[in-house]
């Protein structure tokens, strides 16, 4: 068989693998109902969800807690919850009541150099009964483990937000979250 045949067979194996991995995926998105997808990314959203962003999101009455800060701009806590991992990742919701363009540029963490200059990364967690506090986490590459790319947010708008932070010990379930220029929260970890 000559090179040509070779590469050629290679090319509709590799076409023919990707084909079936996007069958399955597609398989495994099907519901077959009318509800929307209850989580699909680290952001604890919706691709629904994250469809509507430019539509206002009402506080829900789930929301376990809620942040008002300068210029209208607002995020209802809707969960902090621990994995089995020994994480506690915070989900929430950024809407913008503000009259103009939000940028999350105050939000950065001062600690280290980050890529994304609009992001979650300053967020902490404060164990105040140990006077402990939690940073958001790193990757292998010093980025954060938040939402980034906060940049632009218009009047009205809404984006899912989330942050993760190592988890306190087992019986710290009352925490403060806090935010560069926005008053903190005390949120319940649950899980």
């Amino acid at each position: 068989m000559s090179m040509r045949h070779t590469t050629k067979a290679r090319g509709g194996a590799a076409v023919a693998a990707l084909a079936a991995v996007l069958a399955l995926t597609a398989t495994g998105c099907g519901g077959g109902d009318d509800e929307e997808p209850k989580d699909t990314g680290p952001g604890g959203r919706s691709s629904a969800a994250q469809g509507r962003a430019d539509k206002p999101a009402p506080r829900s009455a789930d929301a376990i807690g809620e942040m008002k800060g300068p210029d209208g701009v607002v995020i209802a806590i809707d969960s902090a919850e621990r994995d089995t991992g020994g994480f506690v990742t915070v989900n929430g919701t950024l809407t913008n009541h503000g009259a103009k363009p939000f940028n999350a540029i105050h939000w950065l963490s001062k600690e280290t150099e980050m890529k994304s200059r609009s992001s979650l990364s300053g967020a902490s967690l404060v164990d105040q009964a140990s006077k402990k506090r939690y940073l958001v986490l790193r990757d292998t590459d010093g980025e954060c483990l938040c939402s980034t790319g906060l940049t632009n947010i218009k009047p009205k708008e809404s984006r899912p937000v989330f942050a993760q932070f190592p988890a306190p010990p087992a019986d710290v379930t009352d925490v403060d979250f806090q935010l560069p220029t926005m008053p903190s929260v005390r949120v319940k970890i649950s899980g």
